[in-house]
């Protein structure tokens, strides 16, 4: 009981069909595939021709990927990557109901199938994540590696935001180290790009910082002025994620802060 009524106080999916899921001007194809548990989840490939890098994208845990279609038709269309966007469990188009357990293990799964999909490694892909997206990309990078990290507006811990928005309960006492991702980033070894509004409402900055200044060199920040949580993306981002890429593809990550 505990279990479920913790799991509605962190996912709020949108089931199909709500949603736009014929995005004007968007290029994709579907992607079906199963998890370890056997539950099939479903996403979209975006493909790019010669791709400069292979994204993995993790959504928040509200809506569903067909409120993202903006995202990815900065990455694919714009930017020149191959991306795979994905629901987790109980989401758009796939099965079953979510849980922190589950959606790291769907989103294992995901980069399983653009590995194969994109001709990849597994340790090739960069993996990518929104708000809670960020903290499941975090233990997948934790524990598997990647190619590269880019988180926007995520947390330190599940806990800390809990402890924001539910300060009457014990929620520290309830998620215990789910989804600690300041405690186990120092795992992963590679290049790092965090990007967050400094007026984010719902996981405040100081949140984001904690975890980047947790987090190995080589690694980037970039602050977007007077942004709050669900903004639109801007330019200042966009170009955040152009040259974060293009540094992969030279072999010179570029460290530092941007505000």
């Amino acid at each position: 009981m505990m279990s479920m009524q913790l799991d509605s106080l962190i996912f709020f999916p949108s089931r199909f069909p709500e949603g736009d899921w014929q995005p004007a001007g968007l290029r994709f194809e579907d992607a079906r595939f199963a998890t370890s548990d056997g539950t099939r989840l479903h996403g979209w490939y975006l493909p790019a021709e010669n791709p400069r890098a292979v994204v993995l994208f993790a959504h928040g845990n509200g809506g569903n990927l067909s409120d993202r279609a903006d995202i990815g038709y900065l990455l694919s269309q714009r930017l020149g990557a191959s991306v795979l966007m994905f629901d987790y469990r109980g989401y758009g188009r796939s099965e079953g109901e979510p849980t922190i357990p589950g959606v790291l293990d769907d989103a294992r799964a995901a980069r399983r199938w653009l590995a194969e999909r994109a001709g990849v490694n597994e340790s090739q892909i960069v993996l990518m994540g929104e708000s809670l997206g960020g903290g499941v990309m975090v233990q997948l990078a934790a524990h598997d590696g990647a190619r590269a990290l880019i988180l926007e507006n995520t947390f330190s811990s599940l806990a800390d935001v809990g402890a924001v928005h539910y300060p009457w309960l014990p929620v520290r006492f309830v998620l215990g180290d789910k989804l600690d991702s300041a405690a186990v980033i120092a795992k992963y070894h590679g290049p790092l790009l965090q990007i967050h509004g400094d007026a984010d409402q719902i996981i405040p900055m100081t949140l984001g910082r904690k975890l980047f200044d947790a987090a190995n060199e080589p690694k980037r920040w970039v602050m977007i002025p007077g942004a709050d949580h669900n903004d639109p993306r801007t330019k200042q981002a966009a170009q955040g994620f152009d040259e974060f890429l293009g540094s992969l593809a030279d072999g010179n990550v570029r460290e530092g802060t941007s505000r």
